[in-house]
């Protein structure tokens, strides 16, 4: 939303007011103000206007202008009804340059996660990638999977759901042993040793999805199964991205805070990794992210790999 919509719809709240104030008060034609209120309407803004003027009578539940409206982060937000992979589309918009763009979506039709993976991403979850240009070096860029894994976390519980994050970024509901999928993470990144070019993290938040509607394999559960009522999207989606916002500041301090959330530590786990299989009980996570096992004969730090919660011997 460029600078001008976004200061008409602050006016609007503010309203009522009339046209001609409007364009005095932004610099711009009555025209251009007719415009603007328009295309808010077009974008599913509720205007109201009588003999006072204009005034914002109601925000769209859902889309690109409305995540926009009232969010205190500094992200463009690019919305699609329909698109194929959210991380895809932030890719091509890495190539131009972009920067601090969040692409979103209500429906991925080929949506992938983890070496690969389908990830079923249908209408109704909030699917979202947003493409930063972070000045760290390659080495530290795991520290924003982890901290894209602590905002959704925090975010699910603001709204009632107490999840919780199993190494290194699956965001899960845990129930007597049970644990079910609620987010999904999927990061890339693009740049050289000592100079990170651009970071896409891939969100994928099953919000008002039945479970029924997902994989079974993936164990899934949502915001709404979970509450017994849909979320507010729009408003999950400002505060996912606002807690972003604050935890890529610190990349450190993000890393710090995921062990509050983790589920894995403390317990036995089964690392999958490049180099074979790592066993033993997960005692810590290091910067950037790197997972710290004691397999009773020594402590051996993964970096990467596919993590299972194993049951207790």
């Amino acid at each position: 939303m460029n600078e001008t919509r976004h200061r008409v719809l602050d006016a609007l709240s503010a309203g009522p007011v009339s046209g001609p104030e409007l364009a005095e008060e932004l610099g711009i034609s009555r025209s251009a103000v007719w415009k603007h209120v328009e295309a808010l309407r077009e974008a599913g803004f509720d205007v109201a206007s009588d003999d006072a003027g204009y005034s914002l009578a109601g925000v769209p539940e859902f889309g690109g202008e409305a995540v926009e409206y009232g969010l205190d982060a500094p992200f463009e937000v690019e919305y699609h009804d329909s698109v194929p992979s959210t991380n895809a589309r932030a890719r091509d918009l890495a190539a131009s340059g972009a920067e601090d763009v969040v692409v979103l979506a209500d429906e991925q039709t080929g949506g992938r996660g983890r070496l690969d993976r389908e990830w079923s991403s249908p209408s109704g979850g909030v699917w979202l990638s947003l493409l930063f240009r972070p000045d760290v070096p390659m080495a530290q860029a795991p520290a924003f999977t982890l901290a894209a894994a602590v905002a959704a976390t925090r975010a699910a519980r603001e709204v009632g759901v107490d999840a919780g994050i199993k190494w290194p970024n699956d965001v899960l509901v845990e129930s007597d042993g049970d644990e079910r999928k609620l987010v999904g993470i999927l990061t890339e990144m693009e740049g050289e040793a000592d100079r990170t070019s651009w970071i896409i993290v891939g969100i994928g938040v099953n919000a008002n999805v039945g479970p029924e509607d997902l994989p079974a394999e993936a164990n899934p559960t949502s915001l709404s199964a979970e509450l017994g009522a849909p979320v507010d999207r729009r408003v999950f989606t400002q505060r996912l991205l606002e807690l972003f916002e604050e935890l890529r500041q610190d990349p450190e301090a993000a890393v710090a805070e995921w062990r509050e959330y983790a589920t894995t530590l403390g317990k036995r786990v089964r690392v999958e990794t490049p180099n074979g299989v790592v066993e033993g009980e997960a005692v810590d996570v290091e910067f950037p992210g790197g997972l710290v096992v004691d397999t009773g004969d020594e402590r051996v730090t993964v970096s990467a790999g596919d993590c299972d919660h194993l049951r207790p011997l």
